[in-house]
């Protein structure tokens, strides 16, 4: 799947011109956050105390706390200081957020609601590609099914062709909601060695027939056949890929 990019969730000016100690002290706070070493309802250390702990300024630890507070991941509240919220109210496509979370022991658990989010919005692509997509983008999928066929050997190279297979049929379904969800989701966890696993030539081998599958529902302009084959593919290819789950351990 794509990587986070424009498609992804804006970024305001203030986080662009965020200077890089403040987000340095951002990305470590927000993971501290995610992973409960400040559990909701709790107070962050005093600004004087962070400023200690990361040997930076008032200045920085202001800019980073108003990030986390963009991120939905802390209040300032009279008399309190900085508190954590809890996870509901946290931006959780945010990819700091989802970051963290993947590094979560409860992390299976948002590996398999991503795909399952995946799947709804995949699917439904899927179908709207196979009635939209034109003559450019149809001989484009062709030429990419050809380009996976040869990179069979090398799942390095045939993961990244896999995101570009993914991404063209994206593009001709013409949702654009749908793209910049999955982006921002996918560009996390596809990086994540749990979600990615470490696939075999037979699971290559299994993939390359789904594809095939897709690319010949859509060129078809067989909506039904195409979200079926779609549904299918990332079900499956998940299901060979999901680790044990270790969480209670």
């Amino acid at each position: 799947m794509s990587n986070p990019s424009a498609d992804a969730v804006a970024v305001s000016p203030r986080q662009r011109r965020r200077p890089p100690l403040a987000a340095a002290v951002v990305q470590s706070l927000a993971t501290a956050i995610v992973l409960g070493e400040y559990p909701p309802g709790t107070a962050l250390p005093s600004a004087g105390v962070l400023c200690e702990q990361y040997e930076v300024s008032r200045t920085v630890i202001r800019e980073a706390t108003m990030a986390l507070s963009e991120k939905g991941l802390v209040a300032t509240r009279q008399g309190w200081g900085t508190v954590v919220l809890d996870q509901e109210q946290w931006s959780l496509l945010d990819p700091l957020i989802l970051d963290a979370l993947f590094q979560r022991k409860d992390r299976l658990v948002f590996l398999d609601n991503l795909t399952e989010i995946r799947t709804t919005l995949e699917c439904a692509m899927s179908a709207r590609a196979a009635r939209l997509m034109d003559d450019t983008q149809a001989a484009a999928l062709s030429a990419k099914l050809d380009e996976l066929a040869a990179l069979r050997g090398d799942p390095e190279a045939y993961s990244r062709a896999d995101i570009e297979f993914h991404e063209i049929i994206h593009r001709a379904s013409r949702d654009a909601f749908g793209r910049a969800i999955v982006s921002s989701i996918q560009g996390k966890a596809v990086r994540h060695p749990q979600y990615s696993g470490d696939p075999t030539r037979e699971h290559i081998e299994l993939t390359h027939e789904a594809h095939a599958r897709i690319a010949a529902a859509l060129l078809a302009q067989d909506a039904d056949e195409a979200a079926e084959a779609m549904r299918d593919h990332i079900t499956s290819s998940w299901e060979r890929r999901r680790p044990l789950d270790t969480s209670g351990e």
